[in-house]
């Protein structure tokens, strides 16, 4: 995903309510599951 896309996207993503250290990086799940889909491989995989 580029850093355009990115920008466009990340306004739209929930913010977490607890502060700290989140505990998943959106940008790498939202690109782990393209990677899934654009490949057809099973998601357990």
């Amino acid at each position: 995903m580029t850093d355009e896309q990115w920008a466009v996207l990340e306004p739209l993503l929930p913010q977490g309510a607890k502060a700290g250290r989140p505990l998943i990086r959106p940008r790498r799940l939202i690109d782990g599951i393209r990677i899934r889909v654009r490949t057809g491989a099973p998601w357990r995989d």
